[in-house]
């Protein structure tokens, strides 16, 4: 699977893997890490640095206009420094009737990790996962071609996540841009249940009381339909309801924030915290495709 997975940029590690070499020969030796993955980005991970308010980047944000094509606007979070190079992104979706508002926390959060985030308005509150996917899209062209941090930017390591119906729009976004890296749906709703074409390393956290998408109909057929040759992780978070993403959760912070390095910054450092997971009596399910490859 990960032959499968850089196969969508061959020639950016090998061009890495010959800067690295030649550096090698003209400075004395590299480190290794560096030659072995140029996105790598912070300090080594640890449970208490992801289950810590904020990450190692300190975080600036802006706010996005409504006026923009193609989504209803919203904020930008993203890390301050410049001198690691640039960063893989994610655009974020609330749910039905939802504003960004409601899941504002995960923006810094995210970003403070070594991601540019953005979080979406949608065109409107009632617009169903079809439409927020394809939202979810827009944004990251934009934060890509005309937002005034793409420069920070590596538009070939860009990600999807989102909560209910953002969430059902994050699954339908990677099944219509096989090119992500990764989808983080949190209590997903949509109304497909099937998503055997769907190729993009995807983790499903649901809740295990969850009224609204139960996860009997939603999280746990969406996951067992996602192909085995596609990396994915299912977390159920015990006795959550349906808007367990609307406050601040541990468990949903380290498993997306892991999630995102180990496959949008192809960083193996955070293996650990998806293989085996977490366990604790705060998780009621646990499932993923370990080991990773």
């Amino acid at each position: 699977m990960q032959q499968v997975r850089n196969s969508r940029r061959p020639r950016r590690f090998v061009l890495a893997m010959a800067a690295a070499a030649a550096l090698a020969v003209g400075l004395g030796a590299a480190p290794a890490q560096a030659a072995e993955n140029p996105y790598e980005r912070g300090p080594a991970p640890t449970v208490a640095a992801l289950d810590a308010s904020r990450g190692p980047f300190a975080t600036a944000s802006q706010n996005v206009s409504s006026l923009v094509s193609g989504f209803g606007g919203g904020v930008i979070y993203y890390p301050t420094t410049t001198t690691q190079g640039t960063f893989g992104a994610v655009a974020i979706s609330p749910g039905f009737t939802a504003s960004w508002s409601t899941l504002s926390w995960l923006g810094p959060r995210i970003a403070s990790h070594g991601f540019v985030v953005i979080g979406i308005e949608t065109n409107s509150l009632l617009d169903q996962p079809s439409s927020r996917g394809s939202q979810l899209l827009a944004a990251l062209d934009y934060l890509t071609r005309s937002s005034s941090v793409r420069s920070r930017i590596d538009a070939s390591r860009l990600s999807v996540a989102g909560h209910s119906m953002g969430g059902g729009g994050s699954l339908e976004a990677a099944r219509t841009r096989p090119s992500l890296q990764a989808a983080v749906p949190l209590a997903p709703w949509n109304t497909t249940k099937s998503w055997s074409s769907l190729r993009v390393p995807t983790l499903i956290v649901g809740g295990e009381s969850d009224t609204v998408a139960p996860v009997s109909s939603h999280s746990i057929p969406f996951y067992t339909t996602i192909p085995s040759a596609t990396e994915k992780a299912y977390l159920e978070l015990n006795n959550a309801s349906h808007f367990f993403p609307q406050t601040t959760n541990t468990y949903t912070a380290r498993l997306a924030v892991a999630w995102l390095k180990r496959f949008v910054d192809n960083d193996t450092r955070y293996d650990q915290f998806i293989c085996p997971g977490p366990s604790s009596v705060s998780v009621s399910d646990y499932r993923n495709t370990c080991p990773l490859a």
